[in-house]
């Protein structure tokens, strides 16, 4: 998509995003927030998906982590929220500083497995140490803190703090993938032979990547930490991972914005759908069915080739 089309529909999106507290409801309001969450979540995972080729089952493990992280020093040791969100950040690094070691080193089918194994064993930590993440009980209680004399208990407050880092992450990210090394890793991707060859060291771009996949996810948990005041092992399962790994794949792999817009859209969706039928996951797996028949390589791409046929040729 050129620019003459894909800046106004992201500025036409981002003043959209900006007025939904002016706009709708209360219940659509904390439902397009969340769904602004796991769009973060989103274009974190396309950073390995779309650009290094690599699907993860189990990026939930950083996403779960940096929401426990948070929640154990706030509501067990009167940590303030801050320094908590300090900790849950901490903490998901640290975890793909380590994990990523290894996990760099596997291919295909072997990353995806390693990457669900990983987040599988956190879950069933989380399940069975009561004493710390409560078990099945999880930890409530997280309490919101507040931004220059701004309380983020108020809705509206929250809503656009929310909205503001989701700008920040994604211009970051946008940046990042436009840079050298953005194009580094879609060299990995297409050739890592040839990448080597030309003196590249594939391994630790991968390290990298993974890193910065995993910590711009646990923005994400530190997020729906606050938006839930809760946090459980559901948020370390693999069927959270599945949901992103959806997201990517709808949206369009190597798109970011496509992901991003996934994200939100799935969310509204999943809500919707839940409303009218307690089927709606056989609902979604039917539109994920439908993507892979239509629009193998995302929406967002598909829109790509039906703008590029109806431009007119010079």
């Amino acid at each position: 998509m050129s620019r003459r089309y894909w800046i106004p529909a992201v500025g036409l999106g981002l003043l959209f995003l900006s007025a939904v507290p002016t706009l709708l409801p209360r219940y659509a309001i904390d439902l397009i927030a969340q769904g602004m969450i796991f769009a973060i979540v989103g274009m974190g995972l396309d950073i390995l998906v779309g650009y290094l080729g690599l699907p993860s089952l189990g990026h939930a493990a950083f996403f779960g982590l940096a929401s426990y992280g948070l929640a154990i020093p706030v509501t067990r040791l009167g940590w303030a929220p801050w320094a908590g969100a300090g900790v849950g950040l901490l903490t998901a690094a640290v975890a793909a500083a380590l994990f990523g070691l290894l996990a760099v080193r596997c291919r295909g089918v072997y990353f995806l497995v390693s990457t669900l194994a990983f987040g599988q064993v956190l879950w069933g930590g989380a399940v069975k140490w009561t004493s710390v993440s409560g078990g099945y009980n999880g930890i409530p209680g997280i309490p919101r803190p507040s931004l220059f004399g701004w309380s983020l208990w108020e809705p509206d407050a929250f809503y656009y703090f929310v909205y503001a880092v989701f700008v920040v992450v994604a211009a970051m990210l946008v940046l990042f993938v436009l840079s050298p090394v953005g194009k580094i890793l879609t060299g990995i991707r297409e050739s890592e032979s040839r990448m080597r060859v030309l003196g590249y060291r594939n391994q630790l771009y991968r390290y990298m990547a993974f890193s910065l996949s995993a910590f711009v996810t646990g923005i994400a948990g530190i997020l729906m930490a606050y938006f839930n005041t809760f946090v459980g092992p559901d948020s370390l399962h693999w069927s959270l991972s599945a949901q992103t790994l959806l997201m990517v794949i709808l949206g369009g792999a190597g798109t970011l914005l496509g992901p991003a817009g996934a994200g939100i859209l799935l969310v509204v969706a999943q809500n919707l759908i839940s409303n009218v039928t307690e089927r709606w996951t056989m609902v979604l797996g039917l539109l994920y069915v439908a993507t892979m028949l239509f629009a193998p390589r995302g929406v967002l791409v598909l829109l790509r080739g039906l703008l590029a046929q109806r431009r007119p040729s010079s």
